[in-house]
């Protein structure tokens, strides 16, 4: 009884071993082909990837761009969005473009391509002063500025730099003024018991502290700041536009106005896009633009869409990337 007993037990042990071996074994079947199937999927994207980057540089556009270079052209450079030293429109940026289309001598004028609501004046003061340095370089070469959506504030304070400036006629234009904002939150923190403890040496170093009372003497020092930096702006625009300006006492006050209303007012010189300047007033239609180009990969990622692209990026290992688990 005892002999069948232990033979039944260890046919019962080799029907589990047989079980574990065979489930083993599929889970290894499994995982060989979800690798395979891993390495044939990569490869596939490496080679997709590859197959947009040639495209990318051997196809027609990048060959036209520098057949049009070649040739004699209008040079365009874009402003777009705010104008300040960490967004796209810096000055280090647009002087170096500027640079770059007026040292050309196959391009004939200069063309800034505005869309901005403004922004730093220091940064806006850095491209007037280096466009009147390489229009003294280069006199023959003229610089327009066409305003798109809005050409406002600092963005302004640029375009009064060109020779002529052009606009649509539902531009926005103007906003010759400046403006320094900020809040304060010394009633709030009374109300929920908070204590402002600020040490300083220097009897003006917590100056303008939101959290503090504004003091009268403080806010008249801050306005003779305001005022001072507006005098400038007023003064360049009247270098740049001269006699052009109708005397209107409203036309440094901050306000904008249409594209067709700033042409009464003298702040633009017509009205027109980029293609009709280049096309009517220089009389080339044949447009470069010398705005600064992303890199190939970061371009390629850009047309086909973020989601798309950091999808290749990440299966490549181009990107380093954290993930929660």
């Amino acid at each position: 009884m005892q002999a069948q007993l232990d033979k039944a037990s260890a046919k019962s042990e080799g029907k589990e071993w047989k079980l574990i071996e065979k489930l083993l074994n599929g889970l290894f079947v499994e995982q060989r082909r979800a690798r395979r199937w891993g390495i044939f999927f990569k490869a596939l994207t490496f080679l997709y990837l590859f197959g947009l980057l040639i495209m990318f540089w051997m196809g027609p556009s990048i060959s036209s761009d520098l057949a049009k270079e070649s040739e004699e052209h209008t040079a365009v450079i874009d402003i777009n969005g705010p104008i300040s030293a960490s967004e796209e429109a810096n000055a280090d940026s647009i002087a170096w473009s500027l640079r770059k289309a007026f040292e050309n001598e196959h391009s004939k004028a200069v063309v800034l391509r505005i869309n901005s609501p403004g922004g730093s004046p220091v940064q806006s003061g850095y491209v007037y002063d280096e466009v009147k340095r390489l229009r003294a370089l280069h006199p023959e070469k003229p610089l327009y500025a066409v305003i798109m959506d809005i050409g406002a504030s600092g963005a302004y304070y640029i375009a009064a730099s060109a020779d002529e400036i052009y606009a649509d006629k539902a531009s926005l234009v103007g906003s010759i003024g400046v403006i320094s904002s900020s809040f304060g939150f010394v009633d709030l923190m009374d109300k929920v018991g908070v204590e402002r403890r600020a040490l300083t040496a220097g009897s003006n170093k917590g100056f303008l502290d939101p959290f503090s009372p504004l003091k009268e003497s403080d806010k008249a020092f801050w306005q003779t700041v305001l005022d001072t930096t507006h005098q400038q702006f007023i003064d360049q625009v009247k270098k740049g536009r001269g006699d052009k300006l109708v005397n209107d006492p409203d036309l440094f006050s901050g306000l904008v106005w249409t594209g067709e209303q700033a042409l009464e007012k003298g702040l633009v010189d017509g009205l027109g896009s980029t293609g009709y300047v280049a096309r009517e007033v220089v009389g080339v239609d044949n447009i470069v633009n010398y705005s600064p180009r992303m890199s190939p990969l970061d371009e390629v990622i850009d047309r086909f869409g973020i989601s798309f692209g950091e999808t290749i990026a990440n299966s490549l290992g181009l990107r380093q990337s954290y993930q929660l688990h």
